[in-house]
């Protein structure tokens, strides 16, 4: 066989060879750059998403300050009211039971006692 022909068939089997590594490269390169587009867009979403998140924090820490002071008066006028139940509470529960032995008839005396109180003008 004649040496031209045996190097021209090498020669074409090196060039397609190197055309199919070629385009191989290619496709992976273009699934790679669609990919990297891909995930660019899912971060800035992300980012978006997290942007809008923190302003909604802080919106939400402003509107719990302006609440808490607003609720100021509400919060001391609850305590105070509160120290007056501790101590009528207090009160109560050192008392000793009015039917000495029966609980149930205690309980209901005192449950009688609170409810004359309470219909008090």
């Amino acid at each position: 066989m004649n040496p031209i022909l045996i190097a021209l068939a090498i020669s074409v089997a090196a060039n397609g060879l190197l055309g199919w590594a070629y385009l191989g490269q290619r496709d992976d390169t273009t699934e790679a750059q669609t990919a990297l587009r891909d995930m660019e867009g899912q971060r800035d979403g992300i980012r978006q998403a997290a942007s809008e998140c923190s302003a909604s924090v802080d919106d939400l820490r402003k509107l719990a300050e302006r609440r808490y002071v607003v609720a100021a008066p509400a919060r001391a006028a609850a305590a105070s009211a509160a120290q007056g139940h501790n101590q009528r509470a207090d009160v109560i529960l050192s008392t000793p039971a009015p039917v000495p032995g029966d609980v149930c008839a205690s309980a209901q005396a005192r449950v009688d006692e609170w409810l004359k109180g309470r219909a008090k003008p």
